[in-house]
């Protein structure tokens, strides 16, 4: 699979990568040796990227690909987590000596040394403006805890404020057919700072396999019923911010626009891979065959310049006005 320069780590990343929040919590129950599937497809199909956080499943995630890396040396998997959720949210909390516990934290979930990749996960706004945070992540670099930094961001204007800090290596953000804001400012800015692009949510949790009904039951646990009101954290995070019902409606329109190959959810794979300024994307999966099926859309041709239009069009007339006045 191509690789693509994780901005200014200078490490490289598939530009299909895994994300492991599935892996954790929030999406029903989580069998361990499913999960350990799931990896093995991943690695198997080319990934070289994995994507997880202290906060999923309270460091199960973490755990459970260490559990699969142990015992794998010839495996070059580069490994970026996050922190910073699993306390509350204020900025007061976002100091040098809670980087360096949860730091510590991560390390032992993943049994190593040093983090790869340690992005603040979607801090309160105020943190993206205080000198002080990224002193302390400059501090933990040459501490040799993490070796690079990077943020997660809920909005365009954080993404924005990250990407003008010049130890920021990465910036994560919701990025979809569903959720295209970030193509007019945030990726032309990334580009120009030598910022790497993480692209997460590409399935608008699920919405764009065009696998949903209006009648589909997510279970309890699951985020796409306890927050899709945005009740437990930020609404975008479950379906893009998208309302169910008329996003339902969006994807059936959507998965109409798939070339002949290709599957819904490997057409908005494709798409994003194909916005210059992006570095990877990471779509979660639950079975072995999602995570080779996402993986597939490293090697899918370029969309054309027709099937991209209609992608647009469908964004203007059905979802634009949902997103862009709050992310």
């Amino acid at each position: 699979m191509d690789e693509r320069v994780i901005g200014r780590s200078g490490q490289r990343a598939s530009v299909v990568g895994l994300g492991t929040w599935q892996l954790g919590a929030d999406w029903g129950d989580v069998d361990e040796k499913e999960a350990l599937s799931v990896l093995q497809a991943a690695v198997e199909s080319g990934v070289t990227f994995f994507d997880t956080a202290d906060v999923y499943g309270d460091g199960r995630s973490e755990q459970t690909i260490a559990t699969f890396l142990r015992g794998r040396p010839e495996l070059d998997i580069f490994v970026a987590t996050k922190m910073g959720r699993r306390v509350d949210q204020i900025p007061e909390n976002y100091v040098l000596d809670n980087f360096r516990a949860w730091n510590d934290r991560s390390r032992r979930n993943l049994g190593v040394d040093r983090l790869d990749l340690v992005q603040l996960h979607c801090p309160p706004t105020p943190v993206y403006s205080t000198d002080e945070v990224f002193d302390a992540l400059d501090t933990l670099v040459e501490e040799e805890r993490i070796a690079h930094y990077g943020v997660s961001v809920e909005t365009c204007e954080e993404a924005l404020t990250a990407i003008a800090r010049p130890g920021v290596a990465s910036v994560q953000i919701i990025l979809n057919p569903f959720r295209m804001k970030p193509l007019r400012e945030v990726l032309p800015a990334a580009r120009e700072a030598g910022v790497g692009i993480i692209a997460r949510v590409p399935l608008a949790s699920g919405l764009l396999s065009g696998k949903y009904t209006k009648d589909t039951v997510f279970p309890a646990n699951d985020h796409r019923t306890y927050n899709r009101h945005g009740e437990s954290f930020d609404q975008g995070e479950t379906f893009s911010g998208v309302d169910y019902e008329s996003g339902v409606e969006a994807a059936v329109e959507f998965a109409a626009l798939a070339p002949g190959g290709f599957t819904p959810a490997q057409l908005a794979l494709r798409w994003i891979i194909q916005q210059p300024g992006v570095t990877t994307v990471i779509p979660g999966a639950r079975s072995p065959e999602q995570a080779r099926a996402n993986a597939a859309a490293a090697a899918l041709p370029d969309l054309s310049d027709e099937t991209l239009a209609a992608i647009q069009d469908l964004y203007d007339r059905r979802i634009k006005d949902q997103v862009e006045n709050r992310w």
